[in-house]
């Protein structure tokens, strides 16, 4: 079962400390409740995913509990002379990964931290990524994916025959080609090449049936 727990990021550097790391422009928080953003490593492979909230004395994160320490310590790390300060709350709640296999929204927990790009996520689907603002961790492989249409893997949803687990090879002719990223149920977030989708792909030698997404229908998909 996945726990949230909420980073809270205080100091007078806050905004400033978070806007150079994350890939969303923090500045939409005057106009909206709240935004999805990533933090990546300078090779743009995603550390973190969820939420950012912005209350009258802090930034709030969301996180699966299982990260939130290592996402404190390495945060911790390009601190400096900023004057911003992390404090972690578990918030005792599990995560509805049902729901959020239903909009495809990806749960990055400590297993997945660094081991896909945003793309590969959809995370400039999900508008949690703003190709207009300054620099950030990973900025530069991040832009270059997108401008040069370098994506040749998506997070996509499927069905299967019988239960999987978060990290089960996608397998395509005896190859294996992709991995599961989340489950729930016969529902689940994988992560495979675009042009294998409509292929017979399976997991465990259990058939998986495509489909679509709020924000990625088949048609789409396979165009």
């Amino acid at each position: 079962m996945n726990k949230i727990s909420t980073i809270l990021v205080s100091g007078t550097d806050a905004f400033d400390f978070l806007q150079n790391q994350l890939t969303n422009d923090l500045k939409r928080l005057e106009s909206v409740s709240k935004i999805l953003a990533a933090w990546c490593n300078p090779k743009g492979r995603v550390i973190w995913f969820g939420s950012v909230l912005l209350t009258e004395s802090n930034f709030k994160l969301s996180t699966p509990t299982d990260l939130a320490e290592n996402i404190v310590q390495r945060l911790s790390i390009f601190r400096f002379r900023a004057k911003v300060d992390f404090k972690i709350i578990d918030e005792d709640i599990t995560m509805d990964t049902a729901a959020l296999i239903r909009k495809g929204h990806p749960i990055i927990g400590l297993k997945q931290s660094e081991q896909y790009t945003p793309h590969m996520l959809n995370l400039d689907l999900l508008d949690a990524i703003d190709f207009e603002k300054g620099c950030y961790t990973g900025q530069e492989v991040i832009a270059r994916t997108h401008y040069k249409g370098m994506t040749k893997r998506r997070t996509l949803k499927f069905e299967s025959n019988a239960p999987v687990s978060p990290g089960d090879k996608v397998s395509h002719d005896g190859q294996n080609i992709g991995n599961v990223l989340n489950v729930s149920g016969s529902s689940l977030l994988a992560v495979v090449p675009i042009k294998k989708a409509d292929k017979e792909l399976s997991v465990n030698n259990s058939k998986l049936h495509l489909a679509s997404l709020p924000y990625l229908d088949k048609t789409t998909i396979l165009a």
